[in-house]
């Protein structure tokens, strides 16, 4: 890999490996922080592919065990709702 190549780990807000280090050397060393710092997995995902890659990441720099490093809380759409009825136009009342 080139030097001007860079690693995205959240490819849905398109956050790079080097910015999540970066907050991590700031001192954000949860996922929760890190996402709040650097909006890492709030994407369309929610951190359901980046958030193990952040893991890793902040167990190979602060040498916590990946187990006891916690994942963020996981917020569901309260009630789930079909694309297409998102997309219906207003009806006159």
């Amino acid at each position: 890999m080139s030097k001007n190549t860079k690693k995205i780990i959240c490819r849905c807000e398109e956050i790079t490996e080097e910015e999540i280090r970066k907050a991590i050397r700031e001192g954000y060393t949860t996922i929760k922080a890190i996402k709040r710092r650097t909006r890492a997995g709030m994407g369309l995902c929610q951190g359901r592919t980046c958030s193990t890659l952040i893991r890793d990441i902040i167990a190979e720099m602060t040498g916590n065990k990946k187990e006891d490093i916690l994942p963020d809380t996981v917020r569901p759409p309260l009630y789930p709702v079909e694309l297409d009825v998102l997309g219906q136009k207003k009806k006159d009342v």
